[in-house]
């Protein structure tokens, strides 16, 4: 018996909505081969929670009289009869929403998040909502009250996480894209585990209504694709201010008309890092050379404090936002008596990293400790980010790796907490100060796993990223 997926190969999303346009394929027939392949794919990694069998090929239908009766109207929608996933913390109306929690796992949403919406107004088809780390809490997928999602090139290894369903449905062949969501790294980690372009946007520039909160000030909806052009047309898509979003902002796109200088941060190369990443991100570096970009060494020395500062204030919005899961308003009720239903309810069905984050937050939010933890994490927050402004006044990106290690076995970190969040450890600096960044797959190591090198730019650089990105393809 194999221990992997056969990985089919697609064509991007403007190849294959062309070809429904000219009626080589209707949307029916293309929903229903990516709705068989997630069942089937399923039994074999648990990528999804839910898959929108009945309401997939409904939409399908709908979509195909659309373009029978209406072509005009099918002509002007940018993702027309597309088939992608999402991570299930987004809320999609009608559907059960279980934040991968058990906690959660009768929630119907009562309202579709505003990215989400945004894909179906141009014509794209929900497939299913993908496995994850509850609420958001991991780096491996391992953590879902639905069980681990598996990598498709080798099932005894974690694809990443927290969006472990979003990367790895996608790379067995569901979907044209995916929406994950990047607090630490949740995306670009399982895109580098997996061999997949994963972008996390500057914050503010997606809306983050309907989707379960981690840590509001570092929460950003982004998502997966197979090739960089289709980042591009996806963006344009989401962007945008959002009335029920307040984060939400809207600036002109930061473009340069050269080439970038690029920064080598010499704090994201140290021991831990493994030789074939390494020599994966300097191969890379030596291409850049050759083909006359300025690359520059730089360092950003409170980088070193990231991690730290990063698991003080998560896990403080964390417990805030936790709140309100109460077992009243959201989750399990097992009692009439609202203390004792709170207890014993959040006592039964919160996994275990759920609880552990919560008590972490508590505790840096405690009295007597507040100043001692929550705020100091705040200032240098803020120290990174003067830092991080800095080197993008001497250069315009930054390349490094995305996590010091390859896809991982399942269960190898499980038990010591410290070592799996030391894999978020050169992601997390992205979302403490709120630029963009995207994960490029550029090589495999010795066993066959893909690596991922991250390119990071200044707030507002996006499109600029998503160029340099097809410029290096």
């Amino acid at each position: 018996m194999t221990n992997k997926l056969h990985i089919p190969s697609r064509l991007n999303i403007s190849s294959t909505r062309q070809r429904i346009l000219n009626g080589e394929i209707t949307v029916f027939q293309l929903a229903k081969e990516h709705l068989e392949l997630a069942k089937s794919t399923n039994e074999k990694i648990n990528s999804f929670v839910t898959i929108l069998e009945e309401e997939a090929l409904k939409r399908a239908k709908d979509l195909d009289d659309m373009l029978r009766t209406s072509p005009e109207k099918a002509q002007q929608m940018k993702l027309f009869g597309i088939p992608f996933t999402v991570k299930d913390l987004y809320l999609v109306k009608n559907t059960k929403t279980t934040f991968a929690s058990r906690y959660m796992e009768d929630f119907i949403a009562p309202y579709t998040a505003t990215v989400v919406q945004k894909c179906l107004d141009e014509g794209a088809v929900l497939i299913g909502k993908t496995n994850c780390d509850p609420w958001g809490f991991g780096g491996s997928g391992e953590n879902s009250g639905f069980g681990p999602t598996r990598h498709p090139l080798d099932f005894n290894k974690t694809p990443g996480g927290s969006s472990s369903g979003s990367a790895a449905s996608l790379l067995s062949g569901v979907g044209y894209f995916s929406l994950g969501t990047d607090t630490g790294g949740s995306v670009r980690l399982p895109a580098s585990f997996c061999g997949l372009y994963g972008y996390k946007p500057t914050y503010g520039r997606n809306s983050r209504f309907g989707i379960g909160a981690m840590g509001s000030s570092f929460d950003t909806p982004g998502f997966f694709t197979r090739y960089p052009e289709d980042l591009i047309l996806l963006e344009e898509i989401m962007q945008g201010r959002d009335i029920k979003d307040a984060t939400t902002d809207v600036t002109e796109d930061l473009m340069i008309n050269r080439k970038p200088v690029i920064g080598i941060p010499q704090e994201f190369f140290n021991d831990s890092i493994d030789k074939d990443i390494k020599d994966a991100i300097y191969e890379k570096i030596e291409f850049f050379k050759t083909n006359d970009y300025e690359v520059r060494d730089i360092s950003i020395p409170s980088t070193k404090y990231a991690l730290a500062v990063y698991y003080i204030l998560v896990p403080s919005e964390i417990s805030s936002n936790r709140a309100r899961y109460d077992g009243v308003r959201y989750g399990k009720k097992v009692s009439d008596d609202y203390e004792i239903n709170m207890i014993e309810g959040r006592s039964k069905y919160f996994e275990k990293e759920v609880k552990r984050r919560i008590m972490i937050g508590t505790y840096c939010l405690s009295a007597g400790y507040g100043d001692e933890f929550y705020k100091k994490a705040s200032k240098v927050r803020a120290k990174l980010k003067f830092e991080f402004q800095k080197a993008f006044n001497s250069v315009d990106l930054l390349i490094t790796p995305v996590s010091p290690v390859t896809a991982f076995e399942l269960g190898l970190k499980t038990n010591d907490p410290v070592q799996m969040y030391l894999v978020d450890v050169l992601s997390v600096t992205a979302n403490l100060v709120g630029i963009p960044a995207i994960s490029v797959p550029i090589s495999k190591d010795s066993s066959g796993m893909p690596i991922g090198m991250q390119i990071m730019g200044p707030k507002w650089s996006d499109k600029y990223l998503f160029e340099f990105c097809i410029n290096i393809k």
